[in-house]
């Protein structure tokens, strides 16, 4: 949710940025939400002004008492009455243009950052640098749940039978690798000063509504029947939570955190659920980063968080590359977003593995996420996140990547220790 000033103050910014993303069916929201705030500041100006007069006469009310003028007394309460009820009005009407102009502001995009590439979907999405050696072997590589089930290692149609379509069993050394890389993974961020958290896996319809916008929330999260609770589609979701309705102490940002959790996403859209694979499923496990700062800081740890993700990839011995995603493709709440896709050699091709993001103060202004100096001057903190891993999709590339011509796929060495020393799945 952008700065309700920036409407007030600098609305063609706030248009052309409407327009710099390709929305022009939100344009006229601009000039809504100027019309209703103008009419909300003159009812609380009304109101105030109703107060002081309330206050005039209630305390004239015990001078003419006290004077024996029983009948002008009267008068003023009446008229005091009169107030109560017509200011019950207006605040109930300052509630109603209050809720009117939130429900539109959630619907005008973030202010984008100025070196986001412009373009109206994800094909015009720019590829920054490239990490490692896209290698295509000379044999055959399988398809990703072929690799798998030749190792034992997935049972989607038992999954299919009691669960439905996106789900699976991962079982014996496949699923040790999955947790491997979990495990791997946290130490890694560990290692990199980040605090480790386990995190709720469900959250409130307020939480929900302040990290992610409306049509997200409907296309991604699964609702508990009857209570106001929802499945978490990122630990993201739960973390920035976490500081909901808080002051934060200049002096102690930036927090830098990292998280496990099974994610749970329904995935309504075009692209639909995979039949046989795991790459867009309705339940996975990651491992997440998480960044509140000062705002002047979010630049230089939106950098440094996509490197933490190309570092991981990299001690797997996984070529990757960074792709910055264009104005069309930006979510409404985020100003910046980078994507590490890592490389197929069976598709001859890069492949999302991964999401570093800036969100500015969006999340932090819809969820009063506070700082304050020591001066006692306060402003929004910046949040940012990022995905380390998400397996088992990242297991794709992972399987490719490592795969044999006989089918044994080798373990990188940062991963034996939490294989058992295997060097090997054979």
């Amino acid at each position: 949710m952008i700065d309700i000033n920036l409407i007030r103050n600098q609305p063609e910014l706030v248009r052309e940025n409407i327009k710099k993303k390709f929305q022009d069916a939100k344009l006229p929201l601009v000039d809504e939400v100027i019309d209703l705030d103008l009419r909300y500041r003159a009812a609380i100006q009304q109101a105030d002004s109703l107060r002081s007069k309330r206050r005039t006469i209630s305390k004239q009310i015990g001078k003419l008492i006290g004077q024996g003028k029983q009948e002008e007394a009267e008068e003023a309460k009446a008229e005091v009455t009169a107030i109560v009820s017509e200011l019950a009005d207006i605040e109930a009407m300052e509630g109603q243009l209050q809720e009117q102009i939130r429900e539109r502001m959630l619907l005008i995009p973030q202010i984008i950052d100025p070196t986001v590439p412009l373009g109206p979907d994800d094909t015009h999405n720019v590829e920054i640098e490239r990490f490692g050696e896209p290698v295509v072997p000379d044999f055959e590589i399988p398809y990703h749940v072929d690799i798998m089930e030749r190792l034992r290692g997935i049972d989607l149609d038992a999954a299919r039978k009691v669960s439905g379509n996106g789900f699976y069993y991962l079982t014996g050394d496949i699923a040790r690798l999955h947790s491997a890389i979990l495990s791997y993974s946290r130490d890694f961020m560990i290692d990199r000063g980040f605090t480790y958290v386990i995190p709720p896996f469900m959250i409130r319809g307020e939480v929900v509504s302040g990290v992610m916008s409306f049509a997200e929330m409907e296309n991604m999260m699964y609702k508990i029947e009857g209570e106001d609770l929802y499945l978490i589609g990122t630990s993201e979701h739960s973390m920035i939570g976490r500081f909901i309705d808080t002051i934060l102490d200049a002096d102690e940002l930036p927090y830098t955190l990292t998280s496990y959790s099974p994610c749970f996403r329904k995935e309504v859209g075009a692209h639909g659920i995979e039949e046989r694979g795991v790459y867009r499923i309705h339940q996975f496990e990651k491992q997440e980063m998480i960044v509140v700062c000062k705002p002047e800081e979010s630049p230089m740890w939106f950098g440094r968080l996509a490197q933490n993700t190309v570092d991981f990839f990299r001690t797997l011995d996984i070529p990757v590359r960074t792709l910055e995603c264009c104005s069309g493709d930006l979510a409404d709440l985020k100003v910046k977003s980078l994507d590490v896709e890592g490389w197929s050699p069976r598709q001859q091709k890069y492949f999302e593995v991964g999401s570093c993001s800036n969100l500015g103060d969006a999340q932090a202004r819809r969820l009063q996420i506070r700082v304050k100096e020591k001066d006692g001057t306060r402003y929004f903190a910046h949040t940012l996140n990022n995905t380390c891993v998400a397996p088992p999709r990242m297991l794709i590339a992972f399987l490719e990547n490592n795969l044999w011509e006989d089918g044994t796929v080798r373990i990188p060495e940062v991963l034996r220790p939490y294989m058992g020393g295997k060097e090997l799945i054979v």
